[in-house]
């Protein structure tokens, strides 16, 4: 006999019924207990503008017999309940309103209350994505749909960025084949080609954090924190180009897309500027986005006059004053400034330096034979340098002398005064020599790649970090002359009495080398400034005619002798690491010399951030400088994070600690805040709590006091007598 089929049995649905809202009540069998997701208001909201979309699941309540007393119970679908229960309040629906229900008399309440709450499957946040760009192209604009939906509009940007990347990247996140983090790091660049072609090195190579992902996307672009960019920022945009922004994370402004516009509109803009104080008639007119450190070195500079104030000027900045007096009194006695207080003595002040600070005048015949450096500052504002005469068009001077005078000068008629003999400058021509060496006439030296591990520094970074130092080592032994006569004898003696001066980091030939080409932005740090400032003093006190030199010199008293004696041996200091020319014994006299001046970077102004070291160096060196500085906990907060977050997150841990990386550390000078034990970790607070959330947002933190520092002195005040 054949083998008997037997029948399928079909299913019997639940029945729907509309019910009277008042003949509703909350089942205790619902298994939902804690809040999550849309609040009651919103769900009120959303039911008002669409009216209930799904179905609530009842179940008629019996009496002691079994018998329905005409009420139903919700076991499923509370909070569209409670949303409901809230718009009758309001007065905006009847509460004997029909409600649509599923009624519901077999099995068991708590299971039908379970069932629809587990196996409700979630929405693909790419689903999510696509359906808000669907709404925006169907005419909804992006705060309409955040009213709607009841998200933040910068939720909608950010969703909607998302779904406006490249569609085969979009079908690799979809198959589970790439995270969420790594799809929010490709939406930095709208060029789905490169999006493409960065996903395919990313799945070539060892490195597929976020970070790397937004390195490579915008790579050859420039941040709109750059200089350059706060200079000719709308001229960049009204030529068209096209900046990249990250919705995801902090990005200071984005990054200009175009560097070879960028270039172009600045340069553009650079020769408008130019073209400006060229009208005033000078020499020549030298124009960069940024010179080298240093590269005024050399050159005499004119001081110019400042036209005195007239009685009437006079007047006016005393009344000024006065005004501004009254008003700190006045705060003073009320313990507090009021904003309008404040505003006016702003005001007061910008009117006094407009009456005071003006610039100064220069003589025709000196303008004729000097000169002007038109450069960007560091706050992307114009920077002009007027009056630097170089060697060659200083004025000749002709003496009368018979030959024999001329013969017993020893030579010395070739001589301008700047230490060469064909009427050039040799620390200018030497500091040409040396910028053409290290970033003139070659790429700049690629960053290597990331890896985790303690590698060796990178010779870029390790140049940049020891430019620094010289910087500092300039400073501190400029204000230290009898460390600088010893520095200055040693050099002599290497020189004299041995076959070989290496040792040395003086550059005994009297050259200033330009290193600032480096370390870019060198010159705008206040260190620069202390140092040139100190520089411009002497400039001032010495003659504009190198013939007086000697008489002048010869009328210092010894101190003033010293500190200029002081402030020259310094400048001809050079510790810089340089990947062609290590240097290394050079380099050790610079750290013996550091310890004997008790050089201290943090007071010099240095401090890790993500620019200057934590986001160039790798995973394990950021967890060891905070292990260094705040100790195993602290790191140990940070291990998971991604490395530009954790990047950002140990230059606050770090901040006002003092740490310093190792070629920035001075033997016998403790610049590293360790509390002593566990205990007083925790009372400082040293733990630092990051949430790494989807959004990449990085919270604060906790900082330990600041380091108690050496106090840098100041420039060294000196006087002609």
């Amino acid at each position: 006999m054949g083998k008997t089929t037997k029948p399928i049995q079909k299913i019997t649905l639940s029945a729907s019924r509309d019910i009277p809202f008042d003949r509703l009540v909350l089942s205790q069998a619902n298994v939902r207990r804690v809040k999550a997701g849309v609040s009651i208001e919103e769900l009120a909201a959303d039911i008002a503008r669409r009216t209930l979309l799904q179905s609530i699941t009842v179940r008629p309540v019996l009496d002691d017999k079994g018998a329905e007393t005409g009420l139903f119970e919700i076991p499923a679908g509370g909070r569209r309940y409670r949303a409901l229960e809230l718009l009758v309040r309001q007065k905006r629906l009847a509460k004997t309103a029909s409600i649509p229900c599923v009624v519901r008399t077999d099995g068991i309440a708590e299971e039908d209350s379970l069932a629809e709450n587990v196996q409700r499957a979630p929405l693909h946040p790419l689903d999510q994505f696509r359906a808000f760009q669907a709404l925006r192209e169907k005419g909804q604009g992006e705060e309409e749909i955040a009213a709607v939906f009841f998200v933040p509009v910068s939720v909608v940007k950010q969703r909607l960025r998302l779904a406006a990347v490249s569609p085969r990247l979009l079908e690799v996140y979809a198959e589970d084949e790439m995270t969420l983090e790594q799809l929010m790091a490709f939406s930095v660049s709208p060029d789905h080609e490169r999006q493409e072609q960065v996903w395919e090195a990313v799945q070539r190579s060892y490195n597929k954090e976020t970070y790397q992902i937004r390195r490579l996307l915008t790579e050859g672009a420039v941040r709109a924190s750059d200089k350059r960019a706060q200079y000719a920022g709308e001229d960049y945009v009204a030529a068209g180009g096209a900046i990249m922004r990250d919705l995801f994370q902090q990005d200071d402004g984005g990054w200009l897309q175009d560097a070879g516009l960028l270039a172009r509109v600045v340069a553009e803009k650079l020769e408008r500027d130019a073209d400006a104080i060229r009208a005033e008639g000078w020499k020549w007119v030298e124009q960069a986005s940024e010179f080298p450190y240093g590269h005024h070195y050399g050159l005499r500079r004119i001081p110019g006059t400042r036209r005195p104030l007239t009685e009437e000027e006079i007047a006016q900045v005393e009344t000024l004053r006065a005004e501004a007096e009254q008003i700190e009194e006045e705060a003073a006695a009320a313990d507090e400034i009021s904003d309008d207080a404040d505003t006016r003595l702003n005001e007061i002040e910008a009117e006094i330096d407009a009456l005071t600070q003006r610039p100064p005048v220069y003589d025709p015949a000196e303008i004729a034979m000097a000169g002007v450096f038109v450069s960007i500052d560091g706050s992307g504002q114009l920077r002009v340098e007027r009056g630097y005469v170089r060697p060659e068009d200083e004025p000749l001077v002709v003496e009368e002398a018979d030959e024999a005078a001329l013969a017993g000068a020893g030579g010395a008629q070739g001589q301008d005064g700047y230490g060469a003999e064909d009427g050039t400058d040799p620390s200018r021509a030497d500091s040409r020599v040396i910028a053409a060496h290290i970033g003139g006439g070659a790429e700049p030296e690629a960053e290597p790649e990331e890896e985790d591990g303690l590698k060796p520094l990178p010779d870029r970074l390790l140049t940049e970090l020891t430019a620094y130092r010289t910087l500092a080592l300039r400073e501190a032994l400029g204000n230290e002359p009898g460390i600088a006569y010893l520095a200055l004898l040693h050099a002599l003696c290497l020189r004299l009495f041995y076959r070989y001066g290496a040792e040395s980091c003086l550059e005994i030939e009297a050259k200033s080398v330009m290193f600032g080409a480096q370390a870019p932005g060198l010159g705008d740090t206040p260190l620069a400034e202390r140092v040139d400032a100190r520089h411009q003093g002497w400039a001032a006190q010495l003659p504009e005619d190198a013939a007086e030199l000697w008489d002048i010199l010869s009328g210092f008293d010894s101190d003033s002798r010293e500190a200029l004696f002081a402030h020259c041996v310094a400048l001809t200091l050079n510790a810089t690491h340089d990947a062609y020319n290590r240097r290394p014994r050079a380099l050790a006299h610079a750290g013996r010399l550091a310890e004997i001046l008790g050089l201290d970077l943090t007071a010099a102004g240095w401090a890790p951030n993500v620019d200057n070291y934590l986001g160039r160096v790798t995973k394990a060196r950021i967890l060891e400088a905070v292990r260094e500085a705040k100790g195993e906990q602290a790191a140990q907060r940070l291990e998971n994070l991604k490395k530009g977050d954790m990047a950002e997150a140990a230059a606050q841990a770090l901040e006002g600690t003092g740490w310093l990386p190792e070629p920035l550390r001075t033997k016998g000078v403790e610049t590293i805040v360790m509390p002593a034990d566990a205990a007083t970790l925790a009372t400082h607070g040293a733990a630092v709590d990051v949430s790494a959330e989807v959004t990449g947002e990085v919270a604060e933190a906790a900082d330990l006091p600041a380091a108690e520092h050496h106090e840098q002195p100041g420039p060294h005040e000196i006087a002609a007598e």
